[in-house]
């Protein structure tokens, strides 16, 4: 694709500007269709902001098909400090609730990200089934839950 830089960096700095840009001429019409073809290539990636758009879609969707949510709970586990989280990260097969120092703990979650990332899910699993009832024969701790969405911030 042949396109003109000096155009592009025009229409970014436009974009930056906060104008409402539209393509105005063959140029501009190509840039337009760079980006189209990144952004369309950039919702495999996890993170960027197409895919970040195409989750304000699902909620938006979402709050259509069901109503505005009536809970919006962020959810933050401690993986340094909880005993779940140590004892994937440690080497042991048995798991005693040792009392362990913060360094200790702190080294222990550091050398295995898989272990902090293994707790995290387990976690989240357990507070959806649990806590929220979703899948389950009882009630959640809030009451009966139509409807979810979970994001992770990176």
């Amino acid at each position: 694709m042949d396109v003109d830089v000096e155009v592009l960096s025009d229409l970014i700095q436009r974009m930056e500007d906060g104008e409402r840009v539209k393509p105005e001429t063959d140029e501009e019409s190509l840039c337009f269709q760079l980006i189209k073809d990144l952004d369309h290539v950039s919702g495999r990636v996890q993170g960027s902001t197409t895919t970040k758009k195409y989750m304000c879609n699902e909620i938006w969707s979402l709050i259509s098909f069901i109503g505005a949510p009536s809970w919006f709970i962020t959810f933050s586990p401690a993986d340094n400090m909880h005993p779940i989280s140590l004892y994937f990260a440690d080497t042991k097969e048995k798991f005693s609730p040792l009392l362990r120092e913060y360094d200790e703990r702190y080294k222990l979650i550091a050398n295995n990200p898989v272990a902090g990332a293994r707790f995290f899910h387990f976690i989240t699993e357990m507070y959806i089934k649990h806590v929220l009832g979703v899948g389950e024969k009882h009630r959640g701790l809030y009451g009966d839950t139509e409807a979810f969405y979970a994001t992770v911030e990176q």
